[in-house]
């Protein structure tokens, strides 16, 4: 019997409870926002480390170097499994080969060591900074080794910045002599040396760098102090501390982006995030998603303020210095229409290709959650001045949409996405948007993602790719319940009921696996928290009705 059986009764009682504090969750999320508008996000490995090579002038300095060693696996590699370590490790391990060997205020590098990495508040020593990296070494060498190709992830911009970094760590293993005992590591297999040489070239010769590349500016190496065309906006590089403080070296500290530099580590107590500001991100899926489910939601000024002002000729960014992208500007149009408020799409058909919706022009692979996103704004009520001839177009967007993405869902019935390593959310994605739709061959793509999600719940009630977690257990609910519209059966009611407990449990979580894809994975925080507040509040709604019965294996 699983476990969400047992307490399936005591579940009933707490959301019957949850459904009245529904409003104050979602206040103290629109308050959290409200009082960090950056948005928040846990701290990236890959862009720490960047910071503790390129800045090490920056206050909390000495913390970002713990960060590393605190953070290394057993198995001496940073970051998720599954290809996304190999990003993460090879910058912790380049920063930790620079660290080692720089010496410090007093022209010394100090060899003793310390109990821990960062015991009394100062500089790990060199035989731990080494250690570190000849852990992280070992465990890339394996995995570049010929025999055992190591899969490159889909995350930004990975086939700039693997090969720029094994460039980086061979150098600094052949500057030292020897010393480290370890070998010169290998390209993955398909990743070619060139692309990061071809940038620096094209740099070199006075070429302007496209503003998409601005987020990884930090692959020019110390030519990116001055690629022509780049500019601060918001007083970052591309919205990126890597980026930043690659700008920012071998020049006189700059006021304005030093100062965001020592404000963004200070949240964090030295480590950084991999961006910025997600403020547009942030608010249109923390407000859409709690609309949508019907969460009592007060919207405050500033907060509309910033989704309406973000849409410009090309859609809206994630946040002050990215480009625009059809993901971002899909949220932010369906958000607005949530809130009674509905703007033109017409920002979306500069992202129309001949089968579906591109993210940013000129992207590597297609993405299923920006097509349900759009798809979502394309559905949505029009505004009241919309062309007559907005609608017919909109409508037939819509049905490319639909099929797109119905091709794109897999023979389990998930769908897996380019911005999430979790499957649980392009599922959830693609279910709600396709639920929305009028497409004949929508509901049996429903029923099969329904028995897909049910069929990999965890006996504890959650649901996860590598452990279960509140993130994925609360898109999970969502999709079993947009796939069920009518009535539950008692076996689904129970299910839902056992990711409820769950989710219960852990209302008071503030730190989350993370699985949303940039340079490597992150979380964003309140993001996650809406989607938890979110999945119980729909669900309360829909159990309060049901009657579950039987066990959950009847599924």
């Amino acid at each position: 019997m699983h476990e969400q059986n047992k307490e399936h009764p005591a579940v009933l009682r707490s959301l019957a409870g949850w459904r009245t504090g529904a409003a104050r969750a979602a206040a103290e999320l629109i308050a959290e926002m409200a009082a960090y508008p950056r948005g928040t996000m846990s701290p990236s490995v890959y862009e720490t480390a960047r910071l503790v090579s390129d800045a090490p002038w920056l206050d909390g300095h000495d913390a970002r170097c713990a960060f590393l060693l605190r953070t290394q696996r057993p198995d001496g590699w940073w970051g998720q499994p599954d290809g996304y370590a190999l990003v993460p490790t090879l910058s912790a391990v380049e920063a930790l080969l620079r660290e080692r060997d720089r010496p410090d205020a007093n022209g010394s590098r100090p060899d003793t060591d310390r109990s821990g990495p960062d015991a009394d508040g100062s500089r790990p020593s060199a035989p731990a900074l080494a250690r570190a990296a000849l852990r992280g070494l070992w465990a890339l060498a394996d995995e570049l080794a010929a025999d055992h190709p190591a899969p490159l992830p889909d995350t930004i911009a990975a086939e700039l910045i693997v090969p720029w970094l094994v460039e980086e760590v061979n150098d600094r293993l052949d500057g030292s002599g020897g010393r480290l005992g370890a070998t010169a590591l290998v390209l993955p297999d398909g990743v070619a040396q060139k692309p990061p040489a071809r940038l620096r070239t094209a740099v070199a010769t006075g070429q302007t760098l496209p503003e998409k590349l601005w987020h990884t500016l930090e692959v020019l190496g110390e030519q990116a102090a001055d690629a022509p065309g780049v500019r601060l906006v918001a007083s970052a590089v591309g919205s990126s501390p890597a980026a930043t403080a690659a700008w920012l070296a071998g020049r006189p500290r700059q006021e304005a982006p030093a100062s965001l530099l020592r404000e963004i580590q200070a949240r964090w107590g030295g480590p950084v995030p991999g961006v910025t500001s997600i403020a547009v991100f942030e608010s249109a899926w923390v407000l859409g998603w709690l609309l949508d489910a019907g969460v009592p939601v007060t919207i405050p000024p500033a907060l509309s303020a910033c989704l309406t002002s973000s849409l410009g000729p090309s859609g809206a960014p994630a946040g002050p210095g990215l480009p625009a992208d059809a993901d971002d500007t899909a949220a932010v149009l369906h958000t607005l229409a949530l809130a009674g408020r509905p703007a033109p799409v017409h920002s979306l058909w500069s992202y129309e290709a001949d089968d579906y919706f591109v993210c940013f022009p000129h992207e590597r692979t297609p993405s299923t959650s920006t097509n349900a996103h759009v798809l979502e704004a394309l559905l949505d009520a029009a505004p009241p001045d919309e062309p007559a001839g907005e609608l017919a177009r909109r409508r037939g967007a819509a049905h490319k949409a639909e099929n797109w993405l119905l091709a794109q869902q897999h023979p389990d019935g998930s769908w897996d996405d380019k911005w999430h390593a979790s499957a649980y959310y392009a599922t959830m994605c693609c279910t709600v948007a396709l639920a929305r739709g009028h497409h004949p061959d929508a509901a049996n793509a429903l029923a099969r993602a329904a028995r897909w999600t049910l069929a990999s719940q965890r006996p504890d009630g959650s649901w996860g790719r590598w452990e279960g977690t509140v993130e994925e257990t609360s898109y999970a609910i969502q999709t079993v319940l947009r796939a069920h519209p009518a009535d539950l059966p008692p076996p689904v009611a129970l299910a839902v009921a056992g990711g409820c407990g769950f989710l219960l449990d852990r209302q008071e979580e503030t730190v989350f696996p993370p699985l949303w894809h940039d340079k490597d994975l992150y979380a964003p925080v309140t993001v996650v928290k809406s989607a938890r507040v979110a999945a119980l509040h729909a669900a309360a709604a829909r159990l309060a009705s049901a009657q579950p019965t039987g066990s959950a294996a009847a599924r």
